[in-house]
């Protein structure tokens, strides 16, 4: 079960798609959308992933920061990022602590759930269906931005 709106979200520091270490406390103050899949160049994965890249100015219009997770490593996500020309960071939860904080462990990989987490750390939106072609766009409806 996916944790709740409300919720405050677990931290964590990790390494993203470049090496470089990343908190959640680094983004303190701005709002972000944590989402979680299961593989890195897979079809459902790289649809969602592209729907980000796709509507990425407009989060950032937004100042709103996005960060794809799932438990593969830095490797194969630079080679995502790459082939999808990705302008975002990818986590690196290779020992699938984050997943199973955020309580999306599908047994071995990362369950597609995306948190929307506010400035102050609280979850403000939970996404367990989802459309993966026109999720980013979806949740900018949804917030009203």
């Amino acid at each position: 079960m996916p944790l709740s709106i409300g919720d405050t979200a677990p931290s964590f520091t990790v390494k993203d798609t470049n090496g470089n270490t990343v908190s959640l406390s680094d983004f303190s103050g701005k709002t972000v959308v944590l989402y979680f899949y299961p593989k890195d160049d897979t079809p459902g994965c790289t649809k969602e992933a592209c729907s980000f890249r796709d509507s990425y100015a407009e989060y950032q219009g937004k100042d709103i920061v996005v960060l794809g997770v799932s438990m593969d490593d830095e490797a194969s996500h630079q080679q995502f990022t790459q082939k999808f020309s990705l302008p975002f960071p990818l986590l690196a939860d290779t020992n699938g602590a984050i997943t199973k904080a955020y309580d999306v462990d599908g047994g071995g990989y990362s369950k597609r759930v995306t948190y929307v987490i506010d400035g102050s750390g609280k979850i403000i939106q939970v996404y367990t269906t989802i459309k993966t072609d026109s999720h980013a766009s979806d949740i900018l409806a949804e917030l009203g931005l």
